[in-house]
């Protein structure tokens, strides 16, 4: 479960006595519990923003006068509130002086959103439907394409690609993803699978390859698309005659 740890700072503590904060930050990296954070700028530097009959109010300073303020946060990925618990009490700041633990909605379902979108791509394949797999897809992505052997920046100049690579085909594509692992962190998430691709083309050869396939995803709103995709296949062998398989 996700928490987010929000590092509570205090004027009045001295804190010339307290730890570096680097080695809490790389004992939790490592051990994965730790996804990201930053350190924030002080209440001096900050805007509070109110909007009363539609009118925007702007006040220079902190929403409240206090001698303690939030002076970073960390997102963390813990088995339980106990976890989250100790790894708080390890952080320098607490020494002097808070750390607010909150947890996160848990209604969120983004892996297995995720996964339902690459399902979709396995039967936009098998089905050649062209707009069903390009839905998969954000206005930017990037791909490195490998029917074209070349990047292809955008919605468009993919599809362009993709059409040429449905062309090739003769019948519905069987797509088996034999390994995939996927790595979420807040709005983007990273994947590394292992697929399969089979399906007859249309010069009478079989295509019957496996490819690793690395892929970026970012959340916008409630939805999840692919922002960037590299394909790795093996090298492009001489054409056997038709009939035959190409692998």
């Amino acid at each position: 479960m996700k928490y987010m740890l929000l590092v509570c700072g205090d004027d009045t503590a001295d804190a010339s006595g307290m730890a570096p904060v680097e080695p809490w930050v790389e004992e939790l990296a490592e051990r994965g519990v730790r996804l990201h954070g930053h350190r924030l700028r002080l209440p001096a530097d900050a805007v509070t923003v109110r909007v009363r009959d539609g009118e925007v109010l702007r006040t220079d300073g902190p929403f409240a006068e206090t001698k303690e303020y939030v002076a970073g946060f960390d997102i963390l990925d813990c088995a339980d509130m106990e976890e989250a618990i100790e790894a708080a009490a390890k952080h320098p700041v607490a020494t002097i002086g808070a750390m607010e633990i909150r947890p996160f909605w848990d209604d969120e379902d983004a892996e297995g959103e995720i996964r339902r979108l690459d399902g979709q791509l396995t039967e936009a394949l098998r089905e050649r439907d062209i707009d069903r797999a390009m839905a998969c897809y954000a206005p930017d992505v990037e791909v490195f394409h490998p029917v074209s052997g070349m990047e292809q920046s955008g919605a468009d100049a993919l599809r362009k690609a993709e059409e040429q690579w449905f062309a090739t085909l003769a019948g519905p594509a069987d797509r088996e993803v034999l390994d995939f692992r996927l790595r979420i962190d807040e709005s983007v998430a990273f994947s590394h699978a292992l697929v399969r691709l089979r399906a007859p083309l249309v010069d009478g050869t079989t295509l019957d390859t496996t490819a690793r396939v690395t892929t970026g995803y970012r959340a916008a709103g409630d939805r999840w698309r692919i922002v960037h995709q590299h394909t790795s296949v093996p090298s492009a062998a001489a054409r056997p005659p038709a009939g035959e398989t190409r692998s």
